[in-house]
């Protein structure tokens, strides 16, 4: 972590420089067996190739709203992270009709289906696989960011003050974020190294810092797991000591 990093992009650079090859994100979804890992350089990528799709394909500018209707999930981190990269304000949970973008999973694709910008849909399956069929009106994400560059760099510079994040009714600017970010992990004791298990959603700003932001702050991990209550506490236990979980928000 660098003292002088402003905004979530900064942070994944420093990562990036500091050690590419550690792990960043681990996902579970215990309602499908689903585990993904993925190491700071790899996250680092996709996030690369969904910034290009964005600023290049989707049009999008810095200050743009993009209503994102994902649940916690290593795609959704990706394109939080991606949002900061461009400068677009990633509203969590937002209303479609009101964006000027929009990304839904598979099951609010009727509600995202109002907003009259650009749509783009992800499957959520195992591996980043694509729609079956690929729904009317959106982009697939997953047909959409394979050929996109492996690289970025945006068009115009993030500002670190302007806003970048909506959660819960509260808009955060990029660099309030990080700040908080920040806190959140001294509050956690959160070190370089540790490794954080959060079983919560990302729909408030507590499950956004556990299930990302703060172990990106303190140069940590995170173990995110969603449909986490279908575990078994021995099942749970048996995790914890598998990944080498230091924390937990569960």
């Amino acid at each position: 972590m660098n003292a002088t990093d402003r905004t979530p992009a900064d942070l994944l650079r420093s990562a990036l420089a500091a050690d590419p090859g550690r792990p960043l994100v681990t996902f579970y979804d215990d309602a499908t067996g689903e585990r993904v890992e993925l190491s700071v350089a790899t996250f680092a990528n996709w996030v690369a190739k969904t910034a290009n799709l964005l600023q290049g394909d989707l049009g999008a500018e810095p200050g743009d709203r993009l209503a994102l209707l994902l649940p916690a999930h290593w795609q959704s981190a990706v394109w939080l992270l991606a949002c900061a990269s461009v400068g677009v304000v990633a509203e969590v949970g937002g209303d479609p009709a009101g964006a000027d973008l929009v990304v839904s999973g598979p099951d609010t694709l009727e509600e995202a289906a109002a907003c009259s910008g650009e749509r783009v849909a992800l499957a959520l399956r195992p591996l980043g696989g694509r729609f079956p069929q690929p729904p009317a009106g959106f982009a697939d994400y997953a047909v959409e960011v394979p050929g996109q560059g492996d690289r970025f760099a945006p068009f115009v510079p993030v500002d670190a003050d302007g806003p970048g994040l909506v959660v819960g009714g509260e808009e955060l600017s990029y660099a309030q974020l990080v700040d908080r970010a920040r806190e959140d992990a001294a509050k956690r004791g959160l070190t370089a190294g540790s490794r954080l298990l959060s079983g919560l959603g990302y729909d408030t700003w507590d499950g956004l810092s556990a299930g990302l932001f703060a172990a990106l702050a303190a140069d940590g991990s995170v173990v995110l797991c969603r449909n986490l209550d279908r575990l078994s506490p021995q099942a749970l236990t048996s995790r914890v000591e598998t990944e080498r979980v230091t924390h937990t928000a569960a």
